[in-house]
């Protein structure tokens, strides 16, 4: 969400090209980030809540919409729930967060940039195929929208090539869980897991229990 609206990237990029357009300058001038209104898609679940705690920090007004109200969710992040449509049409950041099912896939395509502020950036941080991958692309072109924040593709690991050309999109290759510390807590996960299944314990985060009777 920072890299993409502050061009980070672009700063970057310009800078080691040898250009530095100065502090003062408007020529990398961004949106800003403090106090703007996020929502998030699929906001109601663990990862949507995570990102609702840190949007505090930049005092983000934050609206919610998940296929069933939380009130408790709410109350506890301050959120607001909304209909899919009124959340696209009243955020300034949209951020992805909804789980990839036959009913989610492209739940993101041309009609939904249609209902997005022009100064709106789309973030997706889930799975690529939540957004139709070319509709992102046509609605950028027309600038319907304002920019985006890849850091899942919908056909991983291609992405498509009029994305890269982008100066508003800011592109990664699926660097979510890239972190040493992480990737330790995820691999002792798995093998507390097998432990638990050699010693004739239910594994911990066993997700289909019914192939355990048999």
């Amino acid at each position: 969400m920072i890299a993409v609206a502050r061009r980070i990237v672009e700063g970057d990029r310009l800078l080691r090209s040898g250009v530095f357009p100065g502090s003062q300058s408007n020529y990398l001038a961004g949106a800003w980030v403090h106090g703007k209104v996020l929502g998030l898609i699929g906001g109601g679940g663990r990862i949507g809540q995570a990102v609702a705690r840190r949007a505090r920090g930049f005092s983000m007004r934050q609206l919610y919409w998940s296929p069933r109200r939380k009130p408790d969710v709410e109350k506890e992040f301050g959120l607001e729930y909304r209909s899919l449509d009124a959340l696209l049409k009243e955020s300034d950041f949209v951020s992805v967060h909804a789980p990839l099912k036959p009913d989610t896939r492209h739940m993101i395509s041309d009609r939904e940039f249609g209902l997005m502020k022009p100064t709106a950036f789309l973030i997706n941080t889930a799975r690529g195929a939540i957004v139709d991958e070319a509709a992102l692309v046509r609605a950028l072109g027309a600038r319907r929208i304002a920019g985006a924040g890849l850091d899942v593709h919908e056909h991983e690991p291609q992405v498509a090539p009029e994305l890269l050309k982008m100066s508003n999109v800011v592109a990664i290759p699926h660097l979510g869980s890239a972190v040493a510390e992480l990737r330790e807590m995820m691999a002792n996960v798995v093998v507390d897991n097998v432990l638990a299944l050699l010693e004739g314990r239910r594994p911990p985060n066993c997700y289909n229990p019914e192939v355990l009777k048999t």
